[in-house]
């Protein structure tokens, strides 16, 4: 029996020596999960989420998630913890998702919302303080998204950070991490994917630098490595026409000049033609490379050390897109400590990616073999169809030649009857002879 109590507890923070959990979420006490996460009613047709493993998994109860039902719906859900502000902390926001179905277009992120928001009315233009996770939309869009709100406008990351290929039917764990230095991480199923510094990876801010609008490339500035060579002549044989009269043209016998015009031959590319001549190119002497624009401190630019802080998180949603459903979410946690991140992705993600696997490619082999059955049953049951032809074919072929020697013994049979007898052939001589006579004494 679980100790579900101590197991699924998300909303009342945990805390220990050096680490604060201030959600967590795992989904192990059945229904129970509709107290705790709340559907907005911004919509009326928003999708409807469902508590299930998926079709692998490395527990049937323990892996248990919120998935995705109804494809082309908008999803709005989102569940409320205390509140509290990350200013001089490091700040993880973690879970799970697997793209069960091949995701063909939409969202697998989430987004940390400020504790004031309604979440009855959370929608896609409800601001938010964090956007992360994967967005996959064909081939074209396979990306991690990670962006923060600054003074009310989000901000997207800079640099392409690649998802896992939405062919991916498995589990796998995000993780995002926000420290009070102004740098961030991200990691893929453990792994860092990218990291760098918020100032220069986002556009919160002005350039510290910008062009000097006083300064101008001075005049005699020359700026070209390469220079025509002054002493270079062009030869005297170089001008030739691009195209001649072909000489081997001959006018049409049938040619009316009257009714045609003055014929005039066709016209061919020139052999000796070489194009335009150029002088060849020798080094420069006055060159005095590329003019860079001088910068000077831009007077817009004041720096901000609190950039990654947010005064008031509250409120995790799950709100996004989906053409085709089937997305689980779990393991969801906040907190602000890495290796508490980090323990807890071992303990969850870490102990099922193995057997969740495992399942997966014993299906697919089961599924392979059940195929191949039924690819060697259909070639069976073409073999037998043909080998019925072929003793069909065969007993017609013994009926016909059947037929044909009784036709050739009924013919015999009518030919010895028209044959005449001995006795028929000796009357027949006697009537001759005696015909004969009958005809002389007629003559007499």
């Amino acid at each position: 029996m679980k100790v579900a109590v101590v197991l699924f507890s998300v909303f009342v923070a945990a805390f220990t020596v050096d680490a604060t959990v201030y959600f967590k979420e795992q989904f192990l006490d059945g229904d129970a999960w509709k107290s705790r996460w709340l559907e907005s009613q911004h919509k009326s047709d928003y999708g409807l989420w469902k508590l299930t493993a998926g079709n692998f998994y490395g527990d049937a109860e323990k892996d248990k998630g919120l998935q995705t039902s109804q494809d082309a719906h908008f999803y709005a859900l989102s569940a409320r913890f205390e509140p509290f502000s990350n200013e001089g902390k490091t700040l993880v926001t973690q879970f799970t998702v697997k793209h069960e179905q091949k995701i063909d277009c939409g969202g697998g992120y989430v987004k940390v919302f400020p504790a004031n928001q309604d979440q009855a009315h959370m929608h896609g233009e409800s601001q938010y303080y964090i956007m992360f996770g994967p967005d996959i939309c064909g081939y074209s869009t396979n990306k991690v998204h990670v962006i923060f709100n600054y003074k009310g406008k989000n901000y997207p990351i800079k640099k392409d950070i690649k998802c896992v290929s939405q062919d991916d039917v498995l589990t796998h764990l995000y993780t995002l991490i926000l420290r009070p230095d102004q740098t961030y991480e991200v990691r893929i199923d453990g792994e860092k994917v990218e990291s760098g510094s918020l100032e220069e990876d986002w556009d919160f801010l002005p350039p510290k630098k910008i062009q000097d609008p006083e300064a101008k490339k001075p005049e005699d500035w020359d700026d070209r490595p390469k220079m025509d060579d002054p002493e270079d002549t062009e030869p005297e044989d170089w001008e030739k026409p691009e195209n001649i009269p072909d000489t081997d043209a001959k006018k049409p016998d049938d040619w009316d000049e009257d009714m045609d015009g003055e014929w005039e031959p066709p016209v061919i590319q020139n052999p000796e033609y070489k194009g335009e001549w150029r002088p060849k190119l020798i080094d420069n002497p006055d060159y005095k490379g590329v003019w860079v624009h001088p910068e000077i401190d831009n007077p817009e630019y004041q720096a901000d050390g609190n950039i990654y802080k947010f005064d008031n998180i509250g409120v995790l949603g799950l709100d996004l897109w989906q053409v085709k459903s089937g997305t689980i979410f779990d393991n969801l946690m906040i907190t602000d400590d890495v290796q508490e991140a980090e323990d807890f992705g071992m303990e969850t993600w870490g102990v099922t990616k193995e057997p969740e696997k495992k399942m997966k490619d014993e299906e697919e082999e089961r599924k392979r073999k059940q195929e191949k059955n039924k690819e060697q049953e259909t070639e069976a049951g073409d073999e037998e169809e043909e080998e019925k032809e072929k003793e069909k074919e065969k007993e017609k072929e013994k009926e016909e030649e059947e037929k044909e020697e009784e036709e050739d013994e009924d013919e015999d049979e009518d030919d010895e009857g028209d044959e005449p007898t001995a006795a028929e052939d000796k009357d027949g001589g006697d009537d001759g002879k005696r015909g004969e006579g009958i005809a002389k004494k007629e003559e007499l």
